[in-house]
């Protein structure tokens, strides 16, 4: 006798839990970030550059599990989830990792330095970012009852509820960004003109985490929406 599962876990070895421990293992990249900010703030570059070590390892893994799913994934339907969907997210999870490892990248190689006033808000930016990207991953963690039940039912309806609070998130993070840009703008005159480039190409990344957050989301929200 069939189960209701028998199809999913026929593809059981489904591409929804691989992708689930990508976005496992990206989350926890992007999670070192407040810590290295701290020790950069604190001008411990030791403690910084170990910090930086991590991520750089942590997004070399998710690499590597990127890489493993794209080399297992059928060419064919997956029930409710095409190959195109599962890649479409992949890419996007990546690119969070990804901007991870460039932030501590940049910010350990110029041993930068923020103002004191900037700092703040630069770290409760960075921490409403993170929030995007665990709120994204929340979503990804949906995906098994939404692929069972076919993305019907009520599942959707707590699916579309976390995608409206990842945009609300998202919303709150431009706000603080457009808040941090100002606080910079205002004593441009202060700093070095090239110091001055690379913070305004940090706070860029910095956003670009909750941006890529939400392009998950949107993927998501477009297979809702078939």
């Amino acid at each position: 006798m069939f189960t209701k599962n028998f199809v999913y876990d026929l593809f059981g070895r489904s591409p929804v839990r691989p992708l689930q421990a990508h976005m496992d293992k990206v989350q926890i990249c992007v999670a070192e970030l407040p810590a290295f900010f701290e020790a950069v703030c604190a001008d411990d570059w030791q403690r910084a550059g170990a910090q930086q070590q991590k991520i750089a390892l942590l997004e070399r893994e998710a690499d590597a599990l990127k890489k493993e799913l794209r080399l297992q994934l059928p060419k064919g339907m997956m029930l409710a989830m095409s190959r195109r969907d599962v890649l479409e997210v992949l890419t996007v999870q990546d690119r969070i990792a990804n901007t991870a490892k460039d932030i501590a990248g940049l910010i350990l190689g110029r041993k930068m330095r923020f103002p004191e006033n900037l700092v703040p808000d630069l770290k409760h930016f960075l921490d409403r970012c993170i929030d995007a990207v665990r709120q994204a991953g929340r979503i990804v963690h949906e995906l098994d009852e939404l692929v069972e039940t076919g993305f019907r039912g009520h599942e959707v309806d707590v699916v579309n509820e976390m995608l409206t609070e990842l945009d609300k998130i998202e919303q709150d993070t431009d706000a603080i960004q457009r808040r941090v840009r100002e606080t910079l703008f205002r004593q441009e005159a202060d700093l070095f003109p090239v110091d001055v480039m690379f913070m305004y190409r940090i706070i860029d990344n910095i956003g670009g985490l909750a941006d890529e957050a939400q392009r998950v989301g949107s993927r998501l929200q477009l297979m809702l929406a078939r």
